[in-house]
């Protein structure tokens, strides 16, 4: 599904970016410099129109990257105490940016969570059987998750907006505390549940390729397949430290020591294999973008 984009026709790229502090939007900006594509970042906020309109206004983009967002530090919990902020950003704040692009006539790539999922029995752990875009959201137990289910439904009335996916993304950078693989390193103790993940060192050129074809609609942007904690884990000891070890416990176990429920799926990738058929499977891009750069055993 495309957009007929009237603000990129016959004219240089120029990506509006929201999220200039955040991982993702930080990345993307690096992405842009490196395929020299003219970028700036929004000043806005995402829930004031009047600032948004003038951002686009001033800098006439050809497609506008929605990066900003509130995931909770240090994590998911805080959405649980602070849910009108969850709110504001998450809802109305990407709602106003989707509704004034529109009316510019510029698409959005919306950056969102394919953690509005969690298994079930038409979709069993272990089956292979993932949810596809068009299925409905069926994990509400963090409002976290509630606000981008929401978000989501609304937004799939607006023809200009690429909804993208994302799932525990991964990158090369394992200095950095937003990456999954860092944060189950960092861990006293981890659950072992096979899920769909992102690796952003490939899929983040990729969102860049989607916006240049004006894609737009809901996209799982995951890599195909799934990934357990211990499979990572076990990566991670091969790769780069042999004498890392970790323990696990079950979700019950889990649920002692988090206030929100935690999403476990996975999303059937189909429709962006299909587009890029380059896409790697999630183990073998966790190998040849992750671990092999970063490799510090003498392993072949």
């Amino acid at each position: 599904m495309g957009y007929s984009n009237a603000s990129s026709d016959n004219k240089p790229l120029s990506f509006l970016i929201y999220g200039r502090t955040g991982w993702i939007g930080g990345l993307l900006g690096k992405l842009c410099e490196a395929q020299g594509i003219n970028y700036t970042y929004g000043s806005g906020r995402l829930e004031n129109r009047e600032s948004l309109e003038a951002d686009i206004s001033g800098f006439k983009p050809t497609h506008v990257f929605n990066a900003a967002g509130v995931t909770g530090r240090p994590n998911v919990d805080w959405c649980e105490s602070h849910k009108v902020e969850t709110v504001r950003t998450n809802v109305v704040g990407t709602l106003t940016l989707a509704d004034v692009c529109r009316d510019k006539g510029v698409g959005v790539i919306n950056y969102a969570t394919g953690c509005i999922f969690e298994y079930d029995e038409e979709h069993l752990v272990g089956s292979g059987v993932g949810f596809k875009e068009e299925d409905v959201p069926n994990f509400v137990g963090s409002y976290y998750s509630k606000t981008k289910a929401m978000v989501e439904d609304l937004l799939a009335n607006y023809e200009n907006v690429c909804t993208l996916r994302v799932r525990m993304p991964i990158s090369s950078d394992l200095s950095n505390p937003r990456n999954f693989i860092t944060k189950i390193t960092r861990y006293n103790k981890v659950v072992n549940i096979p899920n769909s993940m992102t690796i952003l060192d490939e899929l983040l050129p990729i969102s860049i390729e989607i916006a240049k074809r004006n894609l737009t609609g809901i996209w799982n942007f995951t890599n195909p397949g799934v990934v357990s904690h211990n499979e990572i884990l076990q990566m991670y000891r091969d790769y780069i430290d042999p004498y890392f070890t970790w323990k696990n416990f079950n979700l019950e176990e889990q649920a002692k020591v988090i206030i929100a429920p935690r999403s476990n799926n996975e999303l059937d990738a189909t429709k962006l294999k299909t587009e890029f058929p380059e896409l790697l499977s999630i183990k073998d891009s966790l190998i040849q973008n992750v671990f092999k750069p970063n490799q510090k055993t003498s392993m072949a």
